[in-house]
């Protein structure tokens, strides 16, 4: 009796010396494999992919690849013609443009007729539309026009949709100067590049730069809190990128330890993103 009486109190003391050491160590996990408070998931960081409209021929396809990873991105919508010998956003592309809502990503501006800077003199910007009535022209935009076609991508999506788009915007080119910076914040829109090796390479020469030099070059220089830039298709590439490259990027970034996220959770936009006024609002 005295040995089982012993043994009672030896189980009883190793149970109450468990229950100690779990609220001395609140951090604990209190199951096999289940993961600590605090715990970092994304161990490589996270990476924000953004999208220029392009040809569209690869829409469906990236798409499709971003919803079976689920992935968030970016797009960056302008009224460029398609594959299809239409517009990007033309009506005929509602159904597109609604998914990509449904699945939850998030839109900017690339400007209406995919504008590219081309001088700013005496409060004037000069620019140069690669499409629309004035395609190959240069025209000269004020404050007040300048703004009108940022927020014509907007109206477009919001038309198509009934979604808002972000107050974010990319320049065509990347061509930026300080007065169109100074206009679009004005009137609610904040610009967005790319990091350096955010530059997946899709409108280069498929000869000269070919899809596995491009996607072992992403896989090694992709860092934390890099925002990464394609199109959904580009004319001239022989060799389209996304259908070769995509999927093996996302899934290499993935077992690299990265995470993805729109740029309403990027640390350098998320606060102008989550600002009262919006594209509709704000400028002259």
């Amino acid at each position: 009796m005295k040995q089982i009486q012993a043994s009672r109190r030896a189980r009883l003391g190793r149970a109450l010396a468990v229950l100690a050491l779990a609220c001395i160590l609140p951090g604990a996990p209190q199951a096999a494999g289940a993961a600590r408070p605090g715990a970092k998931a994304c161990p490589a960081g996270t990476l924000y992919l953004t999208f220029d409209t392009g040809s569209m021929s690869q829409a469906q396809l990236i798409a499709d690849t971003l919803r079976r990873h689920r992935i968030r991105a970016t797009f960056f919508l302008a009224n460029e013609p398609t594959v299809r010998k239409d517009s990007s956003l033309d009506p005929s592309w509602a159904p597109y443009w609604q998914s990509l809502v449904a699945d939850g990503h998030a839109f900017g501006t690339h400007t209406f007729d995919h504008v590219y800077l081309r001088g700013v003199r005496a409060g004037q910007v000069t620019m140069r539309p690669q499409f629309g009535a004035q395609a190959g022209r240069d025209v000269a935009m004020d404050q007040a026009g300048f703004c009108r076609e940022l927020r014509r991508s907007a109206e477009a999506l919001r038309g198509m949709t009934g979604a808002d788009m972000m107050p974010l915007w990319r320049a065509p080119g990347g061509r930026t100067a300080p007065q169109t910076l100074q206009w679009a914040e004005q009137c609610g829109f904040r610009h967005v590049g790319w990091a350096p090796a955010g530059f997946l390479g899709d409108e280069l020469s498929s000869e000269r730069y070919p899809n596995a030099v491009l996607l072992q070059r992403a896989l090694a220089s992709l860092r934390d809190g890099d925002i990464a830039m394609a199109h959904l298709g580009i004319w001239s590439r022989q060799d389209p990128w996304a259908p070769a490259v995509l999927e093996p990027l996302l899934a290499g970034l993935e077992r690299k330890g990265f995470c993805f996220a729109t740029l309403r959770e990027h640390p350098a936009y998320r606060d102008w993103v989550a600002r009262p006024t919006g594209p509709q609002e704000g400028g002259r």
